[in-house]
Parts: structure tokens; C-alpha cells; sequence
């Protein structure tokens, strides 16, 4: 197999974990606030390398086979038999490229905004992306937990000192949510470590038998911790404030990737390890979904505050992946994971566009914009790209996972595909009706007259990422290609399972 080879020549996957946390320690290091310039220079030249390190993660993968691909494994604990175990699937793939990518844009995005204790920011960025690189390659449920419990303390950091005047509330608040959540799973851990014989080996929790009741036990356990990370409803309520209150670039983070960490806990553990509890409880799973979906919607209408409207936008979004998810059907699953995808994309970008605003206005309340078309041209027009992508716009990356997610749903049962597809509707109305109120009409006072459009870098950055909504809603194959065999294997594991 190509990537078995590859995976036998070099430790690419270390190297796209450690290479974004070495350098954040040196940036921390050797930083300094009074001379901000070679600090800037050294983050972005670390995570550029380490968007490059992951190219050969694709270039060399071997679509044909579902088996891990890159594998690397050490001994590490052997008292408690913990291993350093890393591989990749088509699952995992794509969101080690697209946190590497990521990473890349939010070091540009903070260039010139963020200018006090700037090292410190750039090196809470790039340790972050490595752990959570780290979580979408660990192959040893111990080793998935620390890097999973890690991410909490970057991000805790980013949002407690370079947050809104609310940030310790908002800081404090995600990281109680997400803790308590996780110590559950720890638990749930334990136990498969035991009945696993002694291991935590990921792939052989695929395989080892559990009974019934335990399952439906354990999968509550994992809920526990997932469920907050997606966040689904009605345990989402710490997602606005910390968006609110995050910098720029932490909310992009936070949207891009980091509540795609409990999407894909439930891909890896839940689904595989718990299939008969899957489906029992896979009716509870929709009815939440839905109730994200639709409920969720409304609430994001009726938002005053951009940050908040899209953070809302997001909890509705994810609700479509949890549903993808438990109908239990090609069509469902590729549709859930490509959406994961697409609103790395998409909410990122939306981010980005409210601290292009922010940056020059301080203030995020829609009410206070109006007619920035007539002096932001270059800017509204990536604006308008995004909100359409965020409504779900054929031939935008926003369409091709729901679309997806709504067929696969359709075919396990026509209403919840009728209910689902609502949230096209409600999409279009809240991030139009946002638009709308920004971009046109009169311009609303003297400090919209005054607003400059895009700078270079703001436009470089934009540009980069309308290019890639754009690109995956209009050719998703090479998106899709690569998760084909491993997303099949998933379901007739969990197929074969079911009671």
C-alpha cells in the first residue's frame, strides 16, 4: 500500500504534530513584545512548514483501503500498556490538512491586529494546532485523551487574554463545560482499556465485544464529552459567549476545528466501538440534531450581535453532522464529514469578515453598519460569497455536505429529510438578512463613511479562502475520493453490529 510505505519511511504525522508546538515553544521563548516583527516572521515561517509537512499526508495516501495509513507506533507507558500511536484514514485526513491550513491563515489574520504580548499569542496558536493535529491522529485512546484534555489550556489562554471585556467569564465557562464533560469519558476509557485486555489500543476497542448495557452506559459516558465539543443542543450555551469574547483568530480556531474534535470523537469511538448502542439511541441523536437545526435557526435570527449570529449559525450547522451521522448511510456519513470540512471553510471566513469589520469599527453590533458596500466594494463582495456558502449556495462548499446529509436522511426516513432541509431556509434568513443589513442601503454615520477596504494581507487571506469554498463546492471530488472505502468499512462494521 503507497501510504503504508510512506508510512514506513518517515514520521510525517509526528513531525505535522511537533513540528506547530516546537515552534510555538521558541516563539515563546525567544519573542519579544518590544521588537514584534521576527516573532511574527518566525510563527508564520513554523506554521507554513507546518501546512508543508502534511502535503505528503495526502500526496502519499492510498484511497483504496480503509486500513491506518502512516501508522508510527512506540512503546510509551508500558506499565499501563500506553502507547505513542499515530495513523490516518480517509476520515482523519482531511482535518489534519485542514488545521494545518488553518493555523496558516490565523497567524496572518493577527499580523498587525493583535500587538501586545504577541509572542505569547502566536505560540498558543501553533501549540494548539499540533494538539489538535495530534487528537485526529492518536491511535491510543490514552494518547487521543491527553491530546484532546491539552487543547482546553491554548484555548482557555486565548480567550481569557486577548478576549472581549467578558473573557474570564467566557474563558472560565468553557473550560468548566468541557472538563466536566471529559472526565466521563476518562471513565469510559477505563473501562474498554479492561475489557480490552490490558489495552488502549483504539482499533482493537473496534473489535473487542461489549455487552448491551454496558454500550448504552458508555456511549452516555462519551456523550458527555462530545456533545459539549460539537456543542450540540442543549449543552451549547458556552459557544457564544466564548465566541463573543474570543479574539478574531480564536473564534476562527474554535469554529473551524476545535468543535470538529467531538464530531469526530463520535466517528471514532461512538459509532465503531458502540454500534448496538448507536442505534438504540441513534432516534435520541436525530431529535437533538433536529432540534439544532431548526430551534437553533430562529434563535440566530433574532441576534443583534454579528459574532453571536454566526456562532449560532455554527451550533446549526454541526446539528446537520450529528444527523449525518446517525441515519446510518453512505450518503449521511461522507455528506457529515465534508460539511465538517466546508465550515472550517465557511464559519472561518465569517470570522474573518466580522474582525475585518471590527478592527475598523470596535463594535459588532449589526445595528451600527449600514451601506459598507459604497466604501468597502472588495470587501463586501468575499462577504457576500461567504454568507451565501453559509446559507448553503450550490456551487459552494456550504451545499455539497448538506445536500448530502439531506438525501441520506431522506433514505433512513423521509420527515427528519423534511425537517432538515428547513435549515436551507433558515440559513438564507439569518446570514442574508445580515448581509443585508451591513452591506446596504445609505451609509449609516461618518465612521462607516470612513472605513478603508481590504488591505493586501485582509484580502490575501479572504481571497484565499473564497478560492476554497468556491473550489470544494464546485469540484469536491478530491474531498470526497479519499474518505469512499474507509466510510463504507465504518458502516458495515457498525452494520454488522447491530442487534
Amino acid at each position: 500500500m503507497a501510504g503504508d510505505m510512506a508510512s514506513s519511511t518517515f514520521p510525517w504525522l509526528t513531525l505535522a504534530i511537533f513540528v506547530p508546538i516546537v515552534t510555538g515553544l521558541v516563539v515563546l521563548l525567544v519573542g519579544r513584545d518590544e521588537h514584534p516583527g521576527p516573532t511574527r516572521m518566525l510563527s508564520l515561517a513554523g506554521s507554513v512548514l507546518g501546512l508543508l509537512v502534511t502535503i505528503p499526508l495526502y500526496t502519499g495516501f492510498n484511497p483504496d483501503t480503509a486500513d491506518m495509513q502512516f501508522v508510527e507506533k512506540t512503546s510509551w507507558i508500558e506499565t499501563f500498556a500506553v502507547n505513542y500511536h499515530l495513523g490516518i484514514d480517509g476520515i482523519s485526513l482531511w482535518f489534519i490538512l485542514l488545521t494545518a491550513f488553518i493555523t496558516v491563515i490565523v497567524v496572518l489574520a493577527g499580523w498587525e491586529v493583535i500587538t501586545s504580548r504577541v509572542s505569547q499569542y502566536m505560540a498558543a496558536f501553533l501549540i494548539l494546532s499540533g494538539l489538535m493535529i495530534g487528537v485526529f491522529a492518536a491511535l491510543d485512546g490514552m494518547l487521543f485523551y491527553i491530546f484532546f484534555e491539552a487543547t482546553l489550556i491554548p484555548m482557555y489562554l486565548i480567550i481569557g487574554v486577548w478576549g472581549g471585556p467578558r473573557r474570564v467569564y467566557a474563558a472560565f465557562k468553557f473550560f468548566l463545560y468541557t472538563l466536566l464533560g471529559s472526565l466521563l469519558t476518562l471513565v469510559a476509557f477505563i473501562y474498554l482499556w479492561h475489557a480490552a485486555d490490558g489495552s488502549f489500543d483504539i482499533l482493537t476497542w473496534h473489535q473487542t465485544p461489549v455487552a448491551y448495557t454496558p454500550q448504552i452506559l458508555l456511549f452516555i459516558a462519551l456523550f458527555a464529552a462530545f456533545a459539549v465539543k460539537v456543542p450540540m443542543w442543549p449543552v451549547h450555551t458556552w459557544l457564544p459567549d466564548a465566541h463573543v469574547e474570543a479574539p478574531t483568530g480564536g473564534s476562527v480556531v474554535l469554529a473551524a476545528i476545535m468543535l470538529k474534535l467531538g464530531a469526530y470523537g463520535f466517528v471514532r469511538f461512538s459509532l465503531p466501538i458502540l454500534p448496538d448502542a448507536s442505534h438504540s439511541l441513534a432516534g435520541i441523536m436525530i431529535a437533538l440534531s433536529l432540534i439544532a437545526v431548526i430551534y437553533i435557526g430562529l434563535v440566530a435570527i433574532v441576534q443583534d450581535d454579528m459574532k453571536k449570529l454566526v456562532a449560532y449559525s455554527s451550533v446549526a450547522h454541526m446539528g446537520f453532522v450529528i444527523l449525518g451521522f446517525f441515519v446510518f448511510n453512505t450518503a449521511g456519513l461522507e455528506g457529515a464529514i465534508v460539511q465538517m470540512i466546508s465550515h472550517g471553510f465557511v464559519s472561518g471566513a465569517m470570522f474573518l469578515c466580522i474582525g475585518v469589520l471590527y478592527d475598523r469599527m470596535h463594535t459588532r453590533q449589526i445595528a451600527d453598519y449600514g451601506g459598507v458596500i459604497n466604501v468597502m466594494p472588495r470587501f463586501v463582495t468575499l462577504f457576500l460569497l461567504f454568507s451565501m456558502a453559509n446559507s448553503g449556495l450550490p456551487a459552494t462548499s456550504g451545499f455539497v455536505g448538506e445536500f448530502s446529509v439531506i438525501l441520506g436522511a431522506v433514505k433512513h426516513n423521509y420527515w427528519v429529510g423534511l425537517l432538515a432541509a428547513t435549515s436551507l431556509i433558515l440559513a438564507a434568513s439569518y446570514s442574508l438578512w445580515m448581509f443585508k443589513r451591513i452591506a446596504f442601503g445609505e451609509i449609516a454615520n461618518d465612521q462607516v463613511r470612513a472605513m478603508p477596504d481590504l488591505s493586501p494581507r485582509e484580502f490575501f487571506i479572504l481571497g484565499v479562502m473564497g478560492i476554497m469554498v468556491l473550489f470544494m463546492g464546485i469540484y469536491p471530488k478530491p474531498f470526497t475520493d479519499v474518505m469512499h472505502v474507509s466510510v463504507d468499512a465504518l458502516l458495515q462494521h457498525v452494520s454488522l453490529s447491530k442487534l
